[in-house]
């Protein structure tokens, strides 16, 4: 269902914050979408250009409360809102709902209507023919695609990973570890082995979440997500990799890579770069991700890709800056 041209109208409810940011930055440069609406109840009236800076010189638009016609929304709001915010405001019958909070990624049910898990490498049949995603979780989606092809083989028993994410990770709200003096030349851990995306990676990766064991850190850079996970393994370096390969066939934004990787080959882009290396009896998955676009924004609009019936890659073939 497009209008004009077979053009998408997209609206973007909440978006004056870095989802909704990123969001602007690949849907104003999509071949396939016009920018229906952005909604924002903090900065109503005011030029986008003038909140998303990075954006000055790329658009007119200004945020609104007004929810104009479109065929699909992206809802860019805190955890716990979006649900609000659907029972509030039902859309029209047809429309497209992407919702990047963590509302509707366990048990998704809007009434009686659920929601498909947006992640492509795991559910791309089931995303292509729905009306309803939740998009998963930053860290959710780079311990996914580090896993799925040892759970889907049976490889996966228990596992323990270190994880470190940018500041953005934690949204644009002030708090006292995204202040810059704290934030600079400091790295701390966090939610030690309770961090809120294990329970969507437990179900995905259908392993009992106490066989997770995962301590996030909070990094001193912007944005990028970057994780080791470490399991015991009896396949050899090769025949790991041949696994990663085959899994991930046909899927554009996982890159197995045979050599290490580093959060600047990632940042930036759609990709989440993945290193399988075998130490001994250990395996050591690397994996490296924009938390706000592979992560966030751009997974979502990869998953609108797929609803729409587009090419999977459409506006999000970029590319990292790693000098």
């Amino acid at each position: 269902k497009m209008h004009k041209d077979n053009q998408i109208r997209a609206g973007i409810v909440g978006g004056a914050g870095y989802t909704g940011g990123e969001l602007l930055r690949l849907l104003l440069r999509h071949p396939a979408v016009d920018i229906a609406f952005v909604q924002s109840r903090s900065q109503v009236g005011k030029a986008v250009a003038a909140i998303h800076t990075d954006l000055m010189g790329e658009t007119d638009l200004r945020f609104t409360t007004e929810m104009t016609v479109a065929d699909v929304w992206f809802l860019c709001l805190g955890h716990g809102e979006a649900r609000q915010w659907l029972e509030a405001r039902p859309p029209d019958p047809g429309v497209k709902i992407i919702d990047l909070s963590q509302d509707f990624r366990l048990g998704g049910y809007w009434g009686e209507r659920s929601f498909v898990y947006g992640l492509p490498e795991l559910c791309r049949q089931q995303i292509q023919t729905a009306e309803l995603v939740a998009n998963p979780g930053c860290f959710a989606t780079g311990l996914q695609l580090a896993l799925l092809p040892l759970s889907t083989s049976g490889l996966l028993k228990e596992v323990f990973i270190t994880g470190i994410t940018g500041a953005t990770g934690g949204g644009q709200s002030l708090a006292a570890t995204t202040h810059f003096p704290w934030r600079h030349a400091n790295v701390s851990a966090y939610k030690t082995l309770t961090h809120q995306h294990l329970a969507e990676v437990s179900s995905t990766l259908d392993l009992p979440a106490d066989h997770i064991h995962f301590v996030p850190w909070r990094g001193d850079f912007a944005r990028g997500i970057y994780l080791s996970a470490t399991i015991r393994c009896d396949l050899n370096q090769v025949a790991v990799l041949d696994l990663y390969r085959q899994y991930y066939d046909g899927h554009p934004f996982t890159v197995i890579s045979d050599q290490m990787v580093d959060l600047k080959m990632a940042v930036n882009t759609n990709k989440c770069l993945l290193f399988p290396e075998k130490q001994g009896s250990m395996l050591v998955v690397h994996a490296a991700l924009d938390n706000l676009l592979k992560g966030a924004s751009g997974q979502a609009v990869q998953n609108m890709n797929l609803m729409f019936g587009l090419e999977e890659t459409l506006g999000l073939r970029l590319k990292a800056s790693v000098f």
